[in-house]
């Protein structure tokens, strides 16, 4: 999510607003839990790992109606449950099963709590849970559906997943995707992955889609509306999937053939994309942002559209979003406080590009923010360790100093070890992490190891530091001091 599109979303709220139709538990009382995530204390949820989501959603035509859903979760228990605590609000829970016996819930927080039949689930079992349930899309605008002029679409970055379905709503626990979308016949669902299948039934049709990779929660995207989805070949014959509003399809053509260009860039400076499939899903809704949703990254309609932006500043926002399906989705931060490795390096292919394409050099981009780097710190916290969003403003945590800030820590390590082996380290990370969780800690120690020297030092000061360390190789530069607070 580009830096010059940050949305404003709403706190965690303080009362459930998940609307139960069963009993309640029995004592002792449930409590909300999280997984210890400093920057959101109640994401997540300890105790198992997510293996399977299988999400269905039936959608009757209004976009301001609860659709109805069910949820199958298969998870492993990786210790003794006597709960189970998944993520979720916003929505009409009506029955729950575990392992095919139905189970008692209730809410704690933003928590579905779960009370097995039959007692305690064993550490190392298997849990298979399917929740019957309705999803609102009467948000208040911070995040999970997303109301477009003639259907939905998901924006759930960074803790509303759990606002659409249930789930272990944390990117510590990605997992397989399955989605079934039933909506009537004169609209298109689309989801991340591949579509696998298709089935009309009366006045509906019936998607059914599937990734072949594991995903983050926040990455989960779903749309439904008067669509059209076009196709093109990629490189080495990757399928690329444009889902655009059918009236726009002609009018946005120039900017959708650029994408298998974008993609081969990327690939020659990081190597092969990671995932089964890509294209642009452009919502004709004022979102405020653009977001990289597994394999169907979302956009404003608007970025398109807008005079006012000269075409190497959306070509560079597309390279932005795409770059996050290396960095942010195959490999996805164990902790909210990794996010500069997301943003840093989509904003810093974002500038590359630029540089290449539209002679807008980077060292001139990175020295501005430099310039700038001591303020954002002071606001913000360093780029590894941002300092908790304001109640409220849980979408504050992307700030400028995780956007040009930490590519400006990215620039200064091309600096300090050298252009070949920073190409070196940007292809064994997203190599050797792909799939996969990682921290700051497994990045500092990777780009050492290719370094051949500690650069531990280095990255205490650029990461951590309350001041910006002097840039190598520009010593004249300079950083001006935090405005005083009046």
């Amino acid at each position: 999510m580009p830096l010059t599109s940050r949305r404003l979303r709403g706190a965690l709220l303080a009362a459930a607003s998940v609307t139960l139709v069963a009993a309640a538990l029995p004592v002792p009382e449930p409590v909300p839990l999280g997984i210890g995530d400093p920057l959101y204390p109640h994401l997540g949820n300890p105790g198992y790992d997510v293996l399977t989501y299988d999400i269905a959603f039936t959608y009757g035509g209004s976009n301001n109606k609860p659709l109805d859903a069910v949820t199958k979760i298969d998870a492993r228990a990786t210790e003794r449950l006597e709960r189970i605590n998944l993520d979720f609000t916003r929505g009409a829970v009506r029955t729950v099963q575990v392992n095919g016996r139905s189970a008692e819930f209730a809410t704690a927080g933003e928590d579905l709590v779960i009370a097995p039949a039959g007692g305690a689930i064993a550490a190392g079992a298997p849990m298979s849970i399917t929740i019957s349930h309705t999803s609102d899309p009467k948000g208040k605008g911070d995040g999970g559906w997303v109301r477009t002029e003639d259907g939905l679409a998901m924006a759930n970055q960074a803790d509303a997943a759990h606002r659409v379905f249930p789930c272990n709503d944390h990117p510590a626990d990605k997992a397989y995707f399955t989605f079934r979308i039933t909506a009537p016949a004169e609209l298109t669902a689309v989801a991340n992955g591949l579509l696998t299948a298709k089935a009309r039934v009366g006045s509906t049709n019936t998607w059914l889609y599937q990734i072949r990779h594991p995903m983050a929660t926040e990455l989960a995207q779903v749309s439904i509306g008067k669509s059209s989805v076009l196709h093109r070949q990629g490189p080495h014959g990757l399928p690329v999937r444009d889902v655009v509003p059918t009236a726009d399809r002609d009018s946005l053509q120039p900017w959708l053939k650029k994408t298998p260009g974008h993609i081969e860039w990327m690939e020659s400076k990081v190597g092969p994309y990671p995932f089964e499939n890509y294209g642009l899903l452009v919502a004709a809704a004022d979102t405020g942002f653009e977001l990289e949703t597994q394999t169907l990254s979302l956009f404003e309609r608007s970025l398109f559209t807008r005079p006012e932006f000269p075409e190497w500043y959306v070509d560079s926002i597309m390279v932005h979003e795409l770059a996050h399906q290396w960095f942010g989705n195959s490999v996805t931060p164990r902790r909210w406080s990794d996010l500069w490795l997301n943003e840093g390096h989509a904003t810093w292919y974002e500038a590359l590009y630029a540089e290449e394409h539209a002679k807008r050099p980077v060292e001139e981009r990175m020295r501005h923010a430099y310039t700038q780097s001591d303020a954002w710190r002071a606001a913000g916290g360093p780029p590894a360790a941002p300092a908790p969003s304001e109640p409220g403003r849980q979408i504050g945590l992307f700030r400028p100093v995780v956007y040009d800030g930490s590519a400006l820590v990215l620039y200064a390590l091309r600096q300090e070890i050298g252009k070949s082996a920073f190409e070196r380290l940007e292809r064994h990370w997203v190599a050797e992490h792909r799939d996969a969780t990682a921290t700051t800690a497994d990045f500092t120690q990777l780009a050492s190891r290719v370094a051949g020297r500690d650069l531990s030092g280095f990255f205490k000061a650029w990461l951590y530091g309350r001041k910006t360390p002097k840039m190598p190789g520009h010593a004249d530069w300079r950083s001006a001091a935090p405005e005083a607070k009046p």
